[in-house]
């Protein structure tokens, strides 16, 4: 196991290499960016205002003016023309791209080796710290819809497999396809706008997962202002999580039922409890309970950025929105770094939790 477990590890290498280049190689291609972000909010309030951003180098920090003068002189840059191609080549600097593309991303990814990730283009901040600031948000998204996508799916597919093709079985399954079939963010819009002020009730709010007054409240309080504010956006993903999780449960215990072993306990009279939780119980999870770290990371960092957005939480999903549409690059690939790492390592340990619940699988012999 030792050896399989270096060969894992050593494979992070390229494929952290290659999503990094990628997507590196995608955003560049994309139109816009940050020299243009900055001309385009330098310049959003006509041409005889001068605007400000903040420049450091050579341990000193001084402001750049944008002047406006006559005729074009930065047509590399949309929104440009007319401003002091001094001024351009101080934003170019100020965003490193006054190197070549392949010595910004050599440069990028060589801080990123000692898990540097720089600051914040436009919010005047390191990255780590926006990162951890922004991180308790997703986590209780993740971890409370995680929590009970597993405590309603695993019940609900253990009972749909014991009544295999009985009217409770097709009920449900018909409502499976119908949770299935809605986007989780179509109904977050729907919880919006029935439960949280839209055109009908207003019980819930929105932004934030705690009051202006948290902390003058007692615990009890705050904690029941807490599950106030996030009741609506955790339903919302929990909606369309659990589908998949239930009939993945309820197809491992049909496959483990048929099993040869599970006859032979019911000749022996064993009860059909201690037949399903003593001895296929723990066959037919090791397939879910291996897929948990995986299931985990993708719920609270991919599932969670339209809710966070449609709903106005200040999470990782809308700080990575955010920081696309600012085009602020070292929040995009610094993040973008991280948790791919996250995931590639939560991915090994998905793996390595099926040889713990099951000692029989050996990826080293395989």
């Amino acid at each position: 196991m030792t050896a399989y477990i270096i060969r894992r590890l050593l494979l992070i290498v390229p494929t952290l290499f290659g999503i990094m280049v990628l997507n590196f190689a995608v955003i560049q291609l994309a139109p816009g960016g940050p020299v243009e972000q900055a001309i385009a909010e330098l310049t959003g309030q006509g041409a005889d205002i001068v605007g400000r951003v903040t420049h450091t180098g050579g341990g000193e920090t001084r402001q750049l003016k944008a002047s406006p003068i006559q005729g074009d002189t930065a047509g590399r840059y949309r929104g440009a023309q007319g401003l002091d191609p001094d001024f351009i080549r101080e934003l170019e600097v100020r965003f490193g791209f006054d190197k070549p593309v392949h010595e910004r991303f050599w440069d990028m990814m060589k801080s990123y080796l000692v898990f540097d990730f720089g600051e914040s283009f436009f919010r005047d901040r390191s990255v780590v710290d926006l990162v951890l600031e922004k991180m308790p948000v997703s986590i209780s998204l993740g971890v409370w819809t995680t929590l009970l996508v597993y405590l309603i799916s695993l019940p609900l597919g253990i009972a749909k497999a014991v009544r295999d093709g009985s009217p409770f079985d097709m009920w449900t399954s018909f409502a499976l396809v119908i949770g299935t079939a809605i986007p989780g963010f179509l109904f977050a819009v729907f919880l919006l706008v029935l439960f949280s002020g839209g055109s009908y009730l207003d019980w819930f709010p929105l932004g934030r997962l705690t009051s202006d007054n948290w902390a003058e409240l007692t615990l009890a309080g705050q904690i029941l202002d807490y599950l106030w504010h996030i009741t609506l956006p955790v339903t919302a993903m929990v909606i369309g999580g659990f589908a998949t999780l239930t009939m993945l449960t309820k197809n491992s215990f049909l496959d483990q039922l048929g099993q040869q072993y599970v006859l032979t306990a019911r000749a022996k009279g064993l009860t059909e409890q201690r037949v399903l939780y003593g001895h296929v119980f723990r066959n037919a999870m090791l397939i879910v309970i291996a897929g948990f770290p995986s299931a985990f990371i993708s719920i609270l960092f991919t599932s969670s950025v339209l809710i966070e957005v449609i709903f106005s939480l200040d999470g990782l999903g809308l700080l990575g929105f955010e920081a696309t549409f600012q085009r602020d690059y070292p929040v995009i690939f610094g993040t973008l770094f991280f948790f791919s790492l996250l995931g590639l390592v939560m991915n090994l340990a998905g793996d390595l939790m099926y040889a713990v619940v099951d000692p029989r699988i050996d990826f080293e012999a395989r």
